[in-house]
């Protein structure tokens, strides 16, 4: 039975969490805001739009639109600068090997997340290849938790949202993955992702087994 394997990005496939952590701080600070690690989480997942709004709430902020515009493309431009510079050292451990492993199973393989520079973070890592759709920032208006983005992949999968496994990391994506009725496997903290059907630490937990067991399955 053919499945379709959704991979969000951040947090996923490359640590660029710490990159966007780098540069929102920045841009915090910039306005005399104080960000913490901890509000950097609540921006997991989230546009870069939604994220300004989020901290100028936090700095109890007003600022004009030409302001805000701005900002947002001066953030980008520091995040660029991080992702520039990456390459195949930043996939995190055993995501090669899974993503191997899927094909070898001949299923089908997308990547649903928020960023705009999703293909570029995958060309730099030499794993755009891998994978048969990639929907990003720029197929989609609506940010996780709604399940547009993972919908999207289904259907560019041509293969039904619920045979699909989606990977995620964080609270939002898992409640996309579920609202759109797909099975949702955590990446991280069991805590903060008690809401997936499965929860792992990160891939070197995953076995082979586990694998066989998602493509047989079907999201009751």
């Amino acid at each position: 039975m053919k499945k379709g394997f959704i991979f969000d990005l951040d947090g996923v496939i490359v640590d660029t969490a710490k990159y966007h952590f780098l540069a929102w701080q920045n841009l915090a600070n910039s306005l005399g805001i104080s960000f913490s690690s901890a509000q950097n989480e609540q921006l997991k997942g989230v546009s870069r739009v939604r994220s300004l709004e989020k901290i100028l709430e936090w700095g109890d902020k007003t600022i004009s639109k030409e302001e805000f515009n701005r900002l947002m493309r001066e953030k980008n431009e520091e995040y660029l600068d991080y992702i520039s510079k990456m390459d195949t050292t930043e996939i995190l451990p055993d995501v090669p090997k899974i993503l191997d492993t899927l094909i070898s199973k001949k299923q089908a393989i997308a990547l649903g997340s928020a960023s705009k520079n999703a293909r570029v973070i995958l060309e730099k890592v030499q794993l755009i290849d891998k994978f048969h759709a990639i929907v990003d920032g720029t197929n989609v208006s609506k940010a996780k938790p709604d399940p547009e983005v993972f919908l999207v992949g289904a259907r560019q999968l041509n293969i039904s949202p619920e045979n699909c496994i989606v990977f995620e990391d964080s609270v939002a994506g898992i409640q996309a993955a579920n609202t759109a009725n797909m099975i949702s496997i955590g990446i991280g903290d069991a805590n903060t992702l008690h809401q997936a059907d499965y929860i792992f630490k990160d891939f070197t937990e995953i076995k082979e087994e586990f694998i066989n067991n998602l493509v047989s399955a079907r999201k009751v």
